[in-house]
């Protein structure tokens, strides 16, 4: 039995882990030429964490990130619209939410899975299943020939617009700078997430470990465009959000456009399934990207138990597909509300928020928590 996951991302790398703990050889093909530090920061969830205590792994997360305790939205001067206590979760599930740089936990991730198992600058050209193969070949001419293929290649995968014809996007009209610097922030934020909602555009940050800062920035199109700077649209913060702009140097700050993928049901034939961004795509504004695409490789891990790889592989949607799904829409609609414009909406949309009782916000939580087999 051989395993070709196309892609050395977090969700890839996740899934050869469930592979590696179930004794199923595999091998990753990565399009980069080399293994080095890239991203910014993300947000481990209590359910990405679950995940991860079940492979093994959750201490080395933990020695290297940063506990999150709390989760705020405000307005554009940190006023608090809603403010949610992530400590009773920890306690239901045994483990905390983290924040961490990507780039630490794709070494962690490297290191589990062990990097002789990846092969570099292997950037996947076309696939055909020939006899109940899979034939892949890469840009560099070599090819392969595999039982079984995961499609781990992130929104604009390959093997996904080769094997399943599917590339609807969907641009959210939203443009984001992203950035990881040294910072100094107030001793009451060292544990919290907050975000900062304004007229088309919000600011948010959260801390990592060693005195830095991970932030964010989205505006509408309608306002901006990705060859401004971030700066310009700071004004309407606290002067902290300029500072830790400034504070990162220009080359390290990244600007992409937020696009997801319209949602879709068809993430498996026989032997090939799709996994994380290459099967539900979402906007970030759930911070559950790379949480649901570890919940993908956990739905595998847990089928492996009872099932062998090819029924495993053709159960997975089931298991998946309804809380992806939610995920997509939900992140997609939250974008929408946060970007309002006018101040009439502006105005009932946070006196709403304000009067939201607390266990409504928790309810919600435990929703992206509970992991599939709880």
């Amino acid at each position: 039995m051989k395993v070709a996951i196309i892609g050395a991302g977090i969700g890839g790398l996740t899934t050869a882990l469930a592979l590696k703990k179930h004794n199923i050889p595999f091998t990753i093909f990565e399009a980069a030429a080399e293994l080095k530090p890239v991203g910014a920061g993300i947000i481990l969830a209590n359910n990405a964490m679950q995940v991860f205590r079940n492979l093994g792994i959750h201490t080395e997360i933990e020695r290297v990130g940063n506990p999150l305790y709390f989760t705020t939205l405000s307005e554009p001067d940190f006023s608090p619209l809603t403010r949610v206590d992530l400590k009773p979760f920890e306690q239901q599930f045994g483990v905390q939410n983290h924040t961490i740089h990507r780039a630490e936990l794709h070494k962690i991730l490297i290191e589990a899975v062990g990097e002789k198992n990846i092969k570099l600058n292997k950037r996947l050209k076309n696939v055909a299943n020939e006899k109940h193969q899979f034939l892949m070949k890469f840009e560099d001419g070599a090819e392969e020939t595999y039982e079984y293929l995961i499609g781990a290649d992130g929104i604009k995968s390959k093997v996904r617009s080769i094997l399943f014809n599917y590339q609807e996007y969907r641009d959210s009209g939203q443009l984001c700078w992203r950035g990881v610097t040294e910072f100094e922030i107030p001793k009451d934020y060292r544990h919290e997430l907050v975000e900062a909602w304004g007229k088309s555009k919000r600011f948010g940050f959260v801390p990592l470990r060693d005195n830095r800062v991970y932030w964010y920035l989205l505006i509408d199109k309608t306002i901006g465009a990705l060859s401004s700077s971030p700066l310009e649209f700071a004004g309407d913060f606290i002067p902290m959000a300029e500072a830790v702009m400034r504070k990162t140097p220009e080359e390290k700050i990244i600007a992409t456009e937020i696009y997801d993928l319209k949602p879709y049901s068809d993430w498996s034939q026989s032997n090939v399934c799709l996994i994380g961004d290459a099967a539900h795509a979402t906007t970030p504004n759930l911070g559950q990207g790379a949480c649901q695409a570890i919940e993908d490789a956990h739905a595998l891990y847990r089928l492996l138990s009872e099932n062998d790889l090819k029924t495993s592989i053709q159960l997975y949607p089931k298991v998946r597909l309804k809380k992806a799904h939610s995920i997509v829409n939900k992140s997609w609609q939250v974008g929408k509300i946060a970007h309002w414009s006018k101040q009439p909406g502006i105005f009932l949309r946070n006196a709403l928020m304000r009067a939201t009782p607390h266990k409504t916000n928790q309810k919600m939580m435990l929703n992206y928590f509970r992991i599939a087999d709880q």
